[in-house]
């Protein structure tokens, strides 16, 4: 069992009014703004500030997470938009160590900062690989194993952290053509208010036709 499973999520998103900024994550905005908008699958969505973007965008999505108190935020904040971005969103909760969705369907499959064990975590993104439709994209995201280097509050337990390379050693090269692998800088601010360069691990890749 994941120790990053439903109950620490749930108990996670109660502790506080909001965990997230209610932003969407930069790299979910630099790598999909030039894609055409299809069906889209967000996975890990937390309060939803991906999936409204995305629907904003004219993505009609499937947002899924373990926390109940995560997507009832999200479907109130997209709510509020009006319903055009709101009746493109589906709110799913789901154990996504275990979570199956369905095979060849997706334009886009996004995780964004879905880190579990190391185990549970090859097989997750194994079923998001399967989910991308042919010609579709799966865009994986994820703190690098650089940022244990950092002062930014990370948990100290490596087996959580991945690199892009490591995820695209892992789709057939004769299915995927992967377009991005990268460890990408970016500015943060830690505890003591210090501006520091984390990195992102970075992963988008195209299923073939």
């Amino acid at each position: 069992m994941s120790t990053y499973d439903e109950q620490f999520w749930e108990e996670r998103y109660r502790s506080r009014d909001a965990v997230w900024s209610g932003r969407p994550n930069p790299q979910l905005v630099a790598e999909t703004s030039q894609l055409t908008a299809g069906v889209a699958l967000d996975v890990g969505s937390g309060e939803g500030a991906d999936a409204i973007w995305l629907a904003s965008r004219g993505w009609q999505v499937t947002a899924v997470d373990f926390s109940t108190t995560a997507l009832r935020r999200g479907a109130a904040h997209a709510d509020a938009l009006g319903g055009e971005v709101a009746g493109r969103i589906s709110w799913t909760q789901a154990d996504l160590t275990v979570w199956e969705p369905a095979e060849g369907h997706f334009d886009l499959v996004s995780s964004q900062f879905m880190h579990l064990e190391e185990g549970p975590r090859r097989e997750l993104f194994a079923r998001l690989a399967a989910a991308v439709a042919p010609g579709g994209t799966l865009l994986i995201v994820g703190h690098h194993p650089y940022d244990l280097q950092t002062t930014v509050p990370r948990p100290q337990e490596p087996d959580l952290y991945f690199t892009a390379d490591e995820v695209a050693l892992s789709l057939d090269p004769d299915r995927w053509d992967v377009l991005v692998a990268d460890a990408r800088p970016r500015s943060a601010r830690d505890p003591e208010d210090r501006e520091i360069t984390i990195h992102d691990a970075v992963l988008r890749a195209r299923k073939r036709p």
